[in-house]
Protein backbone atom coordinates (compact mmCIF):
# COMPACT_ATOMS: atom_id res chain seq x y z
CA UNK A 1 0.00 0.00 0.00
CA UNK A 2 1.46 3.36 -1.05
CA UNK A 3 1.88 6.39 1.20
CA UNK A 4 -0.43 8.56 -0.95
CA UNK A 5 -3.71 7.55 0.79
CA UNK A 6 -2.20 8.31 4.20
CA UNK A 7 -1.03 11.72 2.98
CA UNK A 8 -4.58 12.47 1.80
CA UNK A 9 -5.98 11.33 5.17
CA UNK A 10 -3.55 13.64 6.96
CA UNK A 11 -4.51 16.55 4.68
CA UNK A 12 -8.20 15.92 5.32
CA UNK A 13 -7.58 15.84 9.07
CA UNK A 14 -5.63 19.11 8.99
CA UNK A 15 -8.30 20.68 6.76
CA UNK A 16 -11.00 19.65 9.26
CA UNK A 17 -9.08 21.20 12.17
CA UNK A 18 -8.58 24.40 10.16
CA UNK A 19 -12.27 24.44 9.19
CA UNK A 20 -13.34 24.08 12.84
CA UNK A 21 -11.11 26.95 13.95
CA UNK A 22 -12.17 29.19 11.04
CA UNK A 23 -15.89 28.42 11.47
CA UNK A 24 -15.70 29.11 15.22
CA UNK A 25 -14.52 32.64 14.49
CA UNK A 26 -17.15 33.40 11.83
CA UNK A 27 -20.51 34.95 12.52
CA UNK A 28 -22.13 38.21 13.60
CA UNK A 29 -19.32 38.64 16.12
CA UNK A 30 -16.05 38.06 14.26
CA UNK A 31 -13.25 36.36 16.21
CA UNK A 32 -9.80 35.86 14.71
CA UNK A 33 -8.32 32.34 14.43
CA UNK A 34 -5.55 33.34 16.84
CA UNK A 35 -8.09 34.38 19.47
CA UNK A 36 -10.05 31.16 18.96
CA UNK A 37 -6.90 29.08 19.50
CA UNK A 38 -5.99 31.15 22.58
CA UNK A 39 -9.46 30.62 24.07
CA UNK A 40 -9.40 26.87 23.42
CA UNK A 41 -5.88 26.54 24.84
CA UNK A 42 -6.81 28.51 27.97
CA UNK A 43 -9.93 26.40 28.53
CA UNK A 44 -7.91 23.19 28.20
CA UNK A 45 -5.49 24.54 30.80
CA UNK A 46 -8.38 25.53 33.08
CA UNK A 47 -7.40 29.19 32.90
CA UNK A 48 -9.22 32.39 31.98
CA UNK A 49 -7.90 33.80 28.66
CA UNK A 50 -6.17 37.15 29.14
CA UNK A 51 -6.23 40.14 26.81
CA UNK A 52 -9.36 38.91 25.00
CA UNK A 53 -12.85 40.39 24.97
CA UNK A 54 -14.63 38.69 27.91
CA UNK A 55 -17.66 37.82 25.77
CA UNK A 56 -15.56 35.84 23.27
CA UNK A 57 -15.01 32.73 25.47
CA UNK A 58 -18.77 32.39 26.04
CA UNK A 59 -19.53 32.78 22.33
CA UNK A 60 -16.87 30.23 21.39
CA UNK A 61 -17.47 27.61 24.07
CA UNK A 62 -21.21 27.80 24.64
CA UNK A 63 -22.70 29.04 21.35
CA UNK A 64 -20.56 28.13 18.35
CA UNK A 65 -18.32 25.20 19.24
CA UNK A 66 -21.09 22.77 20.29
CA UNK A 67 -22.93 23.46 17.03
CA UNK A 68 -19.76 23.12 14.95
CA UNK A 69 -18.67 19.86 16.58
CA UNK A 70 -22.18 18.41 16.26
CA UNK A 71 -22.26 19.31 12.55
CA UNK A 72 -18.86 17.69 12.01
CA UNK A 73 -19.81 14.49 13.83
CA UNK A 74 -23.16 14.20 12.04
CA UNK A 75 -21.53 14.81 8.64
CA UNK A 76 -18.85 12.23 9.32
CA UNK A 77 -21.36 9.67 10.58
CA UNK A 78 -23.69 10.05 7.60
CA UNK A 79 -20.78 9.79 5.14
CA UNK A 80 -19.42 6.60 6.74
CA UNK A 81 -22.92 5.08 6.88
CA UNK A 82 -23.34 5.88 3.19
CA UNK A 83 -19.99 4.27 2.35
CA UNK A 84 -20.98 1.10 4.22
CA UNK A 85 -24.36 0.88 2.49
CA UNK A 86 -22.64 1.31 -0.88
CA UNK A 87 -20.02 -1.32 -0.06
CA UNK A 88 -22.59 -3.88 1.08
CA UNK A 89 -24.97 -3.30 -1.84
CA UNK A 90 -22.21 -2.68 -4.42
CA UNK A 91 -24.19 0.32 -5.67
CA UNK A 92 -22.96 3.96 -5.69
CA UNK A 93 -26.56 5.19 -5.43
CA UNK A 94 -27.13 3.66 -1.99
CA UNK A 95 -27.04 5.83 1.11
CA UNK A 96 -29.18 6.32 4.25
CA UNK A 97 -31.26 8.95 2.45
CA UNK A 98 -32.03 7.07 -0.78
CA UNK A 99 -32.68 3.80 1.10
CA UNK A 100 -35.28 5.54 3.27
CA UNK A 101 -33.36 4.98 6.53
CA UNK A 102 -33.22 8.73 7.21
CA UNK A 103 -36.98 9.00 6.60
CA UNK A 104 -37.62 6.14 9.03
CA UNK A 105 -35.51 7.82 11.70
CA UNK A 106 -37.28 11.11 10.99
CA UNK A 107 -40.70 9.47 11.36
CA UNK A 108 -39.71 8.02 14.72
CA UNK A 109 -38.32 11.33 15.93
CA UNK A 110 -41.42 13.20 14.69
CA UNK A 111 -43.56 10.75 16.63
CA UNK A 112 -41.55 11.52 19.76
CA UNK A 113 -42.02 15.25 19.19
CA UNK A 114 -45.80 14.95 18.72
CA UNK A 115 -46.06 12.86 21.90
CA UNK A 116 -44.28 15.61 23.82
CA UNK A 117 -46.62 18.22 22.27
CA UNK A 118 -49.60 16.17 23.51
CA UNK A 119 -48.15 16.25 27.01
CA UNK A 120 -46.79 12.71 27.29
CA UNK A 121 -43.78 13.26 29.51
CA UNK A 122 -40.80 11.46 27.97
CA UNK A 123 -37.34 13.05 28.33
CA UNK A 124 -36.33 14.47 24.92
CA UNK A 125 -32.72 13.24 25.27
CA UNK A 126 -34.10 9.69 25.53
CA UNK A 127 -37.25 9.70 23.41
CA UNK A 128 -36.03 11.31 20.18
CA UNK A 129 -32.85 9.21 19.70
CA UNK A 130 -34.65 6.01 20.77
CA UNK A 131 -37.70 6.59 18.56
CA UNK A 132 -35.41 7.59 15.68
CA UNK A 133 -33.41 4.36 16.03
CA UNK A 134 -36.48 2.12 16.09
CA UNK A 135 -37.91 4.06 13.15
CA UNK A 136 -34.68 3.49 11.20
CA UNK A 137 -34.57 -0.21 12.09
CA UNK A 138 -38.24 -0.75 11.19
CA UNK A 139 -37.60 0.94 7.85
CA UNK A 140 -34.56 -1.24 7.22
CA UNK A 141 -36.62 -4.37 7.90
CA UNK A 142 -39.41 -3.09 5.66
CA UNK A 143 -37.05 -2.28 2.79
CA UNK A 144 -35.37 -5.70 2.96
CA UNK A 145 -38.70 -7.51 3.21
CA UNK A 146 -40.06 -5.67 0.19
CA UNK A 147 -36.92 -6.15 -1.89
CA UNK A 148 -36.25 -9.81 -1.09
CA UNK A 149 -37.09 -12.42 -3.71
CA UNK A 150 -36.09 -16.03 -3.11
CA UNK A 151 -33.68 -14.88 -0.38
CA UNK A 152 -31.76 -12.72 -2.86
CA UNK A 153 -31.39 -8.95 -2.66
CA UNK A 154 -30.91 -6.80 -5.74
CA UNK A 155 -29.37 -3.39 -5.07
CA UNK A 156 -31.76 -1.76 -7.54
CA UNK A 157 -34.72 -3.43 -5.83
CA UNK A 158 -33.46 -2.22 -2.46
CA UNK A 159 -33.20 1.38 -3.65
CA UNK A 160 -36.64 1.22 -5.26
CA UNK A 161 -38.03 -0.32 -2.07
CA UNK A 162 -36.40 2.50 -0.10
CA UNK A 163 -38.13 5.08 -2.27
CA UNK A 164 -41.50 3.31 -1.76
CA UNK A 165 -41.10 3.03 2.02
CA UNK A 166 -39.90 6.65 2.21
CA UNK A 167 -43.05 7.76 0.37
CA UNK A 168 -45.24 5.91 2.87
CA UNK A 169 -43.28 7.44 5.76
CA UNK A 170 -43.62 10.87 4.18
CA UNK A 171 -47.40 10.44 4.32
CA UNK A 172 -47.09 9.40 7.97
CA UNK A 173 -44.98 12.44 8.76
CA UNK A 174 -47.57 14.60 6.96
CA UNK A 175 -50.29 13.17 9.21
CA UNK A 176 -48.17 13.89 12.30
CA UNK A 177 -47.74 17.49 11.10
CA UNK A 178 -51.52 17.71 10.72
CA UNK A 179 -51.97 16.52 14.31
CA UNK A 180 -49.43 19.07 15.53
CA UNK A 181 -51.78 21.87 14.38
CA UNK A 182 -50.42 25.24 15.53
CA UNK A 183 -47.09 23.77 16.67
CA UNK A 184 -46.39 22.18 13.28
CA UNK A 185 -43.52 24.65 12.73
CA UNK A 186 -41.46 22.72 15.31
CA UNK A 187 -41.63 19.53 13.23
CA UNK A 188 -41.26 21.29 9.86
CA UNK A 189 -38.11 23.14 10.90
CA UNK A 190 -36.66 19.97 12.41
CA UNK A 191 -37.40 17.90 9.29
CA UNK A 192 -35.55 20.41 7.08
CA UNK A 193 -32.38 19.85 9.10
CA UNK A 194 -30.73 22.38 11.35
CA UNK A 195 -28.04 22.71 14.00
CA UNK A 196 -29.54 25.79 15.65
CA UNK A 197 -29.32 25.64 19.43
CA UNK A 198 -27.11 22.54 19.60
CA UNK A 199 -25.51 22.06 23.02
CA UNK A 200 -22.69 20.05 24.54
CA UNK A 201 -25.29 17.39 25.36
CA UNK A 202 -25.86 16.92 21.62
CA UNK A 203 -22.09 16.67 21.08
CA UNK A 204 -21.85 13.93 23.71
CA UNK A 205 -24.89 12.08 22.31
CA UNK A 206 -23.41 11.95 18.81
CA UNK A 207 -19.88 11.29 20.06
CA UNK A 208 -20.72 8.22 22.16
CA UNK A 209 -22.53 6.54 19.24
CA UNK A 210 -20.85 7.73 16.05
CA UNK A 211 -17.22 7.23 17.10
CA UNK A 212 -17.74 3.63 18.37
CA UNK A 213 -19.84 3.01 15.25
CA UNK A 214 -16.98 4.24 13.07
CA UNK A 215 -14.50 2.01 14.91
CA UNK A 216 -16.80 -1.01 14.53
CA UNK A 217 -17.20 -0.41 10.79
CA UNK A 218 -13.44 0.10 10.45
CA UNK A 219 -12.91 -3.22 12.22
CA UNK A 220 -14.91 -4.88 9.42
CA UNK A 221 -13.32 -2.87 6.58
CA UNK A 222 -11.29 -5.88 5.42
CA UNK A 223 -14.46 -8.00 5.40
CA UNK A 224 -16.15 -5.37 3.21
CA UNK A 225 -13.24 -5.54 0.79
CA UNK A 226 -13.55 -9.32 0.56
CA UNK A 227 -17.35 -9.18 0.23
CA UNK A 228 -16.90 -7.01 -2.87
CA UNK A 229 -15.56 -10.14 -4.60
CA UNK A 230 -18.92 -11.87 -4.19
CA UNK A 231 -20.67 -13.81 -1.45
CA UNK A 232 -19.35 -17.22 -2.48
CA UNK A 233 -15.75 -16.00 -2.58
CA UNK A 234 -16.18 -14.20 0.75
CA UNK A 235 -17.60 -17.32 2.40
CA UNK A 236 -14.72 -19.37 0.99
CA UNK A 237 -12.22 -16.92 2.48
CA UNK A 238 -13.79 -17.23 5.93
CA UNK A 239 -16.07 -14.20 6.05
CA UNK A 240 -19.51 -14.90 7.53
CA UNK A 241 -21.24 -12.73 4.94
CA UNK A 242 -24.78 -12.85 6.33
CA UNK A 243 -23.69 -12.05 9.89
CA UNK A 244 -21.32 -9.25 8.87
CA UNK A 245 -23.93 -7.67 6.60
CA UNK A 246 -26.55 -7.73 9.34
CA UNK A 247 -24.21 -6.25 11.96
CA UNK A 248 -22.96 -3.50 9.64
CA UNK A 249 -26.48 -2.57 8.49
CA UNK A 250 -27.62 -2.28 12.11
CA UNK A 251 -24.54 -0.23 13.01
CA UNK A 252 -24.95 2.11 10.01
CA UNK A 253 -28.66 2.50 10.80
CA UNK A 254 -27.88 3.36 14.43
CA UNK A 255 -25.37 6.00 13.34
CA UNK A 256 -27.94 7.42 10.90
CA UNK A 257 -30.65 7.42 13.56
CA UNK A 258 -28.54 9.35 16.06
CA UNK A 259 -27.45 11.82 13.36
CA UNK A 260 -31.07 12.43 12.34
CA UNK A 261 -32.20 12.72 15.97
CA UNK A 262 -29.92 15.71 16.61
CA UNK A 263 -30.04 17.42 13.23
CA UNK A 264 -33.17 16.40 11.33
CA UNK A 265 -33.09 15.06 7.78
CA UNK A 266 -29.88 15.98 5.96
CA UNK A 267 -29.72 14.21 2.65
CA UNK A 268 -27.02 13.25 0.16
CA UNK A 269 -23.96 13.62 2.45
CA UNK A 270 -23.70 9.82 2.47
CA UNK A 271 -23.96 9.80 -1.33
CA UNK A 272 -21.60 12.58 -2.38
CA UNK A 273 -18.58 12.02 -0.11
CA UNK A 274 -18.06 8.24 -0.56
CA UNK A 275 -18.40 8.56 -4.33
CA UNK A 276 -15.89 11.42 -4.60
CA UNK A 277 -13.35 9.87 -2.26
CA UNK A 278 -13.66 6.46 -3.93
CA UNK A 279 -12.61 8.09 -7.21
CA UNK A 280 -9.57 9.61 -5.47
CA UNK A 281 -8.52 6.86 -3.05
CA UNK A 282 -9.91 3.72 -4.64
CA UNK A 283 -12.25 1.10 -3.13
CA UNK A 284 -10.13 -0.02 -0.15
CA UNK A 285 -12.49 0.48 2.79
CA UNK A 286 -9.62 0.52 5.29
CA UNK A 287 -8.68 3.92 3.85
CA UNK A 288 -12.04 4.97 2.44
CA UNK A 289 -14.05 4.82 5.70
CA UNK A 290 -11.85 7.18 7.78
CA UNK A 291 -11.51 9.46 4.74
CA UNK A 292 -15.32 9.54 4.41
CA UNK A 293 -15.65 10.50 8.07
CA UNK A 294 -13.26 13.42 7.63
CA UNK A 295 -14.71 14.44 4.25
CA UNK A 296 -18.31 14.28 5.50
CA UNK A 297 -17.40 16.35 8.55
CA UNK A 298 -15.77 19.01 6.34
CA UNK A 299 -18.70 19.11 3.89
CA UNK A 300 -21.45 19.47 6.49
CA UNK A 301 -19.43 21.89 8.60
CA UNK A 302 -18.81 24.01 5.50
CA UNK A 303 -22.50 23.93 4.55
CA UNK A 304 -23.56 24.86 8.09
CA UNK A 305 -21.05 27.72 8.18
CA UNK A 306 -22.44 29.07 4.89
CA UNK A 307 -26.01 29.05 6.20
CA UNK A 308 -24.97 30.49 9.58
CA UNK A 309 -22.38 33.11 8.71
CA UNK A 310 -22.51 33.97 5.01
CA UNK A 311 -26.17 34.08 3.97
CA UNK A 312 -28.32 37.12 4.86
CA UNK A 313 -30.72 34.86 6.79
CA UNK A 314 -30.13 31.30 7.95
CA UNK A 315 -31.80 28.56 5.90
CA UNK A 316 -32.21 24.92 7.02
CA UNK A 317 -29.04 23.03 6.17
CA UNK A 318 -30.99 20.11 4.73
CA UNK A 319 -32.24 22.41 1.98
CA UNK A 320 -28.67 23.38 1.04
CA UNK A 321 -27.35 19.80 0.98
CA UNK A 322 -30.32 18.72 -1.16
CA UNK A 323 -29.62 21.52 -3.62
CA UNK A 324 -26.05 20.24 -3.91
CA UNK A 325 -26.83 16.54 -3.73
CA UNK A 326 -29.82 16.37 -6.08
CA UNK A 327 -27.90 17.22 -9.27
CA UNK A 328 -25.01 15.04 -8.09
CA UNK A 329 -27.40 12.11 -7.66
CA UNK A 330 -28.62 12.67 -11.23
CA UNK A 331 -25.00 12.68 -12.44
CA UNK A 332 -24.16 9.38 -10.72
CA UNK A 333 -27.37 7.77 -11.95
CA UNK A 334 -26.70 8.88 -15.53
CA UNK A 335 -23.10 7.71 -15.37
CA UNK A 336 -24.22 4.32 -14.04
CA UNK A 337 -26.74 3.98 -16.85
CA UNK A 338 -24.15 4.81 -19.54
CA UNK A 339 -21.71 2.30 -18.02
CA UNK A 340 -24.12 -0.59 -18.67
Amino acid sequence: MTARPFVILLLLFLLLIAAIIAATGMGFLSISPGEVIAILYSKLQGQIPEGINPTYPFVVMEVRLPRILTAALVGGGLAVAGAVFQAILLNPLADPYTLGISSGAAFGASLAIILSIFGIAIPAWFSIPTFAFFGAMATLIGVFSLASTDNRLSSNSLILSGVIIASILSAGIGFIKYLADEQVSIIIFWLMGSFVGRSWGDVITTLVVIIPGLLFMLFHARDLNIMALGERTADTLGVETARVKKQLLVCASLVTAVAVSVSGIIGFVGLIIPHLLRMILGPDNRILLPACFLGGAILLLGADTITRAWLPSEIPIGVLTSLIGGPFFCYIFRKKQLAK
